[in-house]
């Protein structure tokens, strides 16, 4: 393995254990598979968050295609999604709170940021009241019939498909994604140490 090689792996593990350290510090998870939920939803929702801010105000509306959701859209789709899918097991959504209008409802950077920390709040909240019989009820949503666990599984899924067409975004519109940008410069100053010339 090449020193490069070697150093790009440590960055990589060091960000890894920073991420999860910095997920699980927020406050203390439960054990178990919905400890592991809150930590993977926790980690979508710190990159979210991030890329809402890094992507500058102009480049809110850009779309990839006609039809295709903008930046501000995808962020609002995600807020959508995280107050309304767990209203299908009886959480109940912030007042006034319309699932097929409120993906179009914000325009404004900062009212979409906002909306969609607030989004990851309520969701964790109502994953955190969840009882280990709350999760094995039953729930049916768009078509499907699984249980609420099944139903936060979709949550986490979903965040983390977002969070992947969010990175394809910024980095179309020349915005690196802030953890990778920190990465960057933490290996460049590592190959800098090691190679002084």
């Amino acid at each position: 393995m090449s020193k490069r090689t070697l150093s790009t792996f440590l960055c990589l593990l060091v960000s890894s254990i920073t991420i999860a350290t910095a997920v699980s510090a927020e406050s203390p998870k439960p054990a178990g598979v919905k400890g592991e939920m809150l930590m993977f939803i926790g980690d979508a929702e710190n990159k979210l968050n991030q890329l809402a801010e890094a992507i500058p105000e102009g480049k809110y509306t850009w779309r990839p295609g006609e039809g295709v959701r903008s930046p501000a859209e995808v962020f609002m789709h995600v807020a959508a999604a995280n107050f309304g899918i767990p209203s299908f097991w009886g959480v109940k959504p912030p007042e006034g709170f319309n699932f097929q209008t409120y993906e179009k409802s914000l325009t404004r950077k900062a009212d979409i940021q906002k909306a969609l920390e607030a989004s990851f709040v309520h969701v964790k909240n109502a994953l955190m009241a969840a009882s280990d019989a709350d999760l094995e009820k039953p729930a049916e949503f768009f078509g499907t019939k699984t249980t609420v666990r099944g139903g936060y599984l979709l949550v986490l899924s979903h965040v983390h498909e977002h969070l992947g067409q969010s990175i394809a975004y910024a980095r179309t519109n020349g915005v690196v994604p802030p953890w990778t940008a920190k990465d960057n410069e933490r290996e460049a100053a590592e190959m800098k140490k090691n190679n002084p010339k």
